[in-house]
């Protein structure tokens, strides 16, 4: 069954958990219930209770469903162990040295704070895979868990206290040992969200000098103006505190965008040809490859085979990298958008991870990331989002397709045409990439114009 197939079968997941305004359908307090009980039963294993960490970032409706959820595990026997605000890695850490059953993770990610939403990890701290998924929607509606209900027995929830501890000394342990931040002038923002604590920690502990922003969460600000949706704040602030590096991080902490010593924003494309490249002359990239998604640009594909490595491509979703990366054997890998994961030290994206990543590339060649992220020569790239009705197969869309395979014609094999539908919201993203912006504007707005007509 296709990667497509599968997500067919779901309903409420879509590429990175279930996803929605707060206190509407489907995410409801009861719609966390009914999950919470059929995480309880699929994670119960052999016949016994089960223990499940539960994690969230720092919106107001967090507390909502950790709640819900929690009742739902409960009363099935599980027992829960609340970590609070936290990164989303961090929780994935957590889920596994535990030894854990199973990690909930109550984040939207860089969405709104009216926004939230729901995403599990498996005991191994990896994300779960579709059939999982799936299986945990057929369950919801299934009289399976109201016959598996325990008769007087039910869990218990407490807290742990040194989460963030654990993860804080996790995260050090990543930064080579024989180094030091000491002397360094590092801005990060941490989007009001689940790093706020976690992020200035670690790089003080380290020896930077630390200019933390967006550290204030009032369950209503986070990724308002700041994190890695908005990194001028960021280039503003390396530029005015004379900063060698800006660190912008999503509201989870899954994602980073860095800015370099000059204030100018480098994403996760320029990272990923700078790491991938070094790592290919020191020999630490597995099978020399590189695995993104379809999103990423040409020029990163070209850097890494000048350097003799090669790149494979993921529909979009941090998780399909990952899956990827596991069934391949490969290490490194990450999206445009600033997910960027390292297998050898973490089971997801983390911004953290990445940041200790880029500032040890810099100390150990002394040289700034202003000329580090040289090494990609960017293709122009337009992205057209288009609200649709209905997701239509795109296969099923003649006009659309005739114009793709016409304009694919007329690029050649200096561009790209990618068309998909987003997995969380109404809309299809139509990428066109090329060596002239005006006439890959001009092809992607031609393909929206023929979605319009198709879907709208």
């Amino acid at each position: 069954m296709s990667a497509a197939e599968r997500a067919q079968r779901r309903q409420l997941f879509g590429t990175d958990g279930i996803r929605g305004i707060a206190n509407q359908e489907p995410m409801t307090p009861e719609t966390a219930l009914k999950l919470g009980r059929a995480v309880a039963y699929q994670f119960g294993l052999g016949g016994r209770s089960g223990r499940i960490v539960i994690g969230k970032d720092t919106r107001l409706s967090g507390y909502m469903f950790e709640s819900a959820i929690a009742a739902g595990l409960c009363s099935m026997g599980a027992n829960v162990m609340l970590v609070g605000p936290m990164p989303t890695p961090g929780i994935a850490f957590i889920t596994s040295t535990m030894r854990a059953d199973a990690g909930v993770v109550i984040s939207a990610s860089h969405n709104p704070y009216q926004d939230n939403g729901i995403k599990i990890f498996a005991r191994d701290g990896f994300k779960l895979p579709d059939d999982d998924e799936a299986e945990i929607e057929r369950l919801m509606q299934s009289p399976e868990l109201d016959r598996a209900r325990p008769r007087g027995e039910v869990g218990k929830a407490r807290r742990i206290d040194d989460a963030i501890g654990r993860y804080v000394v996790f995260l050090k342990a990543v930064f080579p040992r024989e180094r030091t931040l000491d002397g360094v002038r590092v801005v990060v923002d941490c989007a009001n969200g689940a790093a706020y604590k976690v992020a200035p920690a670690v790089l003080s502990e380290l020896g930077a000098h630390v200019t933390a922003l967006a550290v204030k969460p009032d369950g209503k600000n986070i990724n308002k103006g700041c994190g890695a949706l908005h990194p001028e704040h960021t280039c503003k602030a390396v530029r005015k505190y004379g900063a060698h590096i800006g660190i912008a991080l999503d509201g989870d902490a899954d994602r980073v965008i860095f800015s370099d010593e000059q204030g100018r924003v480098v994403d996760g494309d320029a990272i990923m040809a700078m790491l991938a490249t070094r790592m290919l002359r020191v020999g630490r990239l597995s099978k020399a490859t590189l695995v993104t998604t379809v999103m990423s640009n040409l020029g990163l594909e070209r850097a890494l085979a000048a350097a003799g490595g090669r790149l494979l491509r993921t529909q979009v979703g941090d998780r399909y990298v990952v899956e990827e990366m596991r069934r391949g054997g490969y290490n490194f890998g990450g999206e445009q958008s600033g997910h960027l994961i390292f297998l050898d030290h973490m089971t997801t994206g983390d911004g953290m991870v990445a940041a200790l990543e880029v500032m040890a590339t810099m100390i150990e060649s002394g040289r700034p990331l202003s000329e580090l992220a040289r090494g990609m020569t960017r293709y122009p790239q337009v992205l057209v989002n288009v609200k649709v009705r209905e997701k239509r197969p795109l296969e099923s869309l003649e006009e659309v397709g005739a114009l793709i395979v016409r304009i694919e014609s007329a690029l050649g094999a200096d561009g790209r045409v990618v068309v998909r539908y987003s997995g969380t919201e109404p809309k299809a993203r139509v990428m066109v990439e090329g060596p002239n912006a005006d006439a890959i504007q001009s092809y992607a707005d031609d393909i929206a114009r023929a979605l319009e007509r198709a879907c709208g």
